[in-house]
């Protein structure tokens, strides 16, 4: 008995299938981090009504959801990151809940029609989005499954399994619980995101979770020599083939002449770098202060004390602020240092109210920066008088 059409219309060899899942799941990575992330959510890009419609469409159909939902939750989630309020948050839930129960936690916040009311704005609402989209989300997925078994048969049952727990699994558990619970941190932004890996290859680039956070508006979530979005990959290519325009990627400060004269301008590139320039701080300032001070105690450095000076006030809880403050009144220079960068944090934390008084707390800062005695600090204060922006270079 010939058993052919149990293995579908393309009848693939078994390594054929194993291309298959990949190929099909890396196309619905893609569909989240460039079409529900980078384009819908963010702005950072422009792709081609075409491509965007084919992404809309493979979203609904292979999980049947929603851009409006997906767009709502993830706005939501920045605007209130790690903090009461975060959709899915790992500080929040847990780490195991979030990893394990993602998709569930993700789709209590979807459903809730105020969130989508406040938090979806500008998403597609035209007819198919109405009457097909959000009316028949079943649909999406039962025709997936139908398709996947007339292409490839028995085998498909296994692609049909692992592309419905692949977004769950990777998005929804590993982008939004260990993205915010483990890696490296390259910003020290004010929520616990973090980058997984330096390579983000398999959920679309998502893996550079820390970069995306300290900068939410850039296309391009790699931001060191050594790291890799494939995402950005992509979308070079789209916008070589004329389907996407990217419309913002993250800035840089470089140096440039010493400004004489501190003005706005300079304001506005500090508040606009200010991930970079803490990072900057933190390893021309503060991390060498600390190795003078341990150097000249003849101890070691620690890492929960640098830790404790580089990481964000809010991230750290009492007994971290209790252990920060023996620190700080063990080592004048430390505290120099620390009140410092506290002082310079004051530009973009919202406390200073108009452009005139920001100019002059910053001219403030580095003239007593200048008049410190502390070379680090000294050196620093002549470095921020010459920053100036440049967007990074594609």
């Amino acid at each position: 008995m010939n058993l052919d059409f149990l293995y579908g219309l393309l009848q693939l060899s078994f390594w054929g299938y194993v291309l298959a899942g990949f190929l099909l799941v890396q196309v619905t990575m893609m569909a989240v981090t460039l079409y529900l992330h980078r384009d819908a959510a963010h702005r950072a890009v422009d792709l081609h009504p075409a491509l965007r419609h084919f992404f809309r469409f493979w979203i609904w159909f292979t999980s049947g959801m929603v851009t409006r939902e997906w767009v709502a939750v993830h706005r939501k989630h920045h605007a209130f990151s790690d903090v009461a309020g975060d959709p899915h948050s790992p500080v929040l839930y847990g780490l195991k809940r979030i990893v394990l129960e993602g998709a569930e936690v993700y789709r209590d916040s979807a459903r809730d029609p105020a969130v989508c009311e406040k938090y979806g704005r500008g998403t597609p609402d035209d007819w198919l989005e109405r009457n097909v989209y959000a009316k028949h989300r079943n649909l999406g997925i039962t025709s997936m499954i139908v398709t996947w078994l007339l292409l490839f048969g028995v085998p498909g049952i296994i692609l049909i399994a692992v592309q419905l727990i692949a977004m769950p699994l990777m998005a929804a558990g590993v982008i939004n619980g260990l993205g915010h619970a483990t890696g490296y941190r390259n910003y020290e932004c004010d929520n616990a995101a973090r980058n997984l890996v330096p390579w983000g290859l398999l959920v679309g680039g998502e893996e550079l979770h820390n970069n995306h956070h300290a900068f939410p508006s850039s296309a391009r979530f790699s931001m060191r020599r050594w790291e890799f979005d494939i995402g950005w990959m992509w979308l070079k290519v789209f916008s070589a083939l004329g389907l996407a325009q990217v419309r913002r990627v993250a800035p840089r400060p470089v140096t440039d002449a010493p400004r004489d004269k501190v003005d706005l301008e300079t304001v506005t590139t500090i508040i606009t770098a200010r991930m970079q320039v803490l990072r900057d701080y933190a390893a021309t300032v503060t991390i060498p202060t600390l190795k003078a001070e341990a150097a000249r105690s003849a101890g070691a450095v620690s890492r929960r004390v640098k830790k404790l000076l580089v990481r964000h006030p809010s991230l750290l809880d009492d007994a971290a602020r209790e252990r920060l403050q023996q620190v700080l009144a063990e080592s004048a220079a430390l505290r120099t240092v620390h009140e410092f960068r506290e002082r310079l944090a004051v530009l973009w934390s919202g406390k200073i109210g108009n452009n005139e008084r920001l100019t002059e707390h910053l001219r403030e800062w580095i003239c007593e920066a200048e008049a410190s005695g502390v070379e680090r600090l000294q050196v620093f204060a002549r470095q921020l008088r010459s920053y100036r922006l440049e967007p990074m270079p594609a």
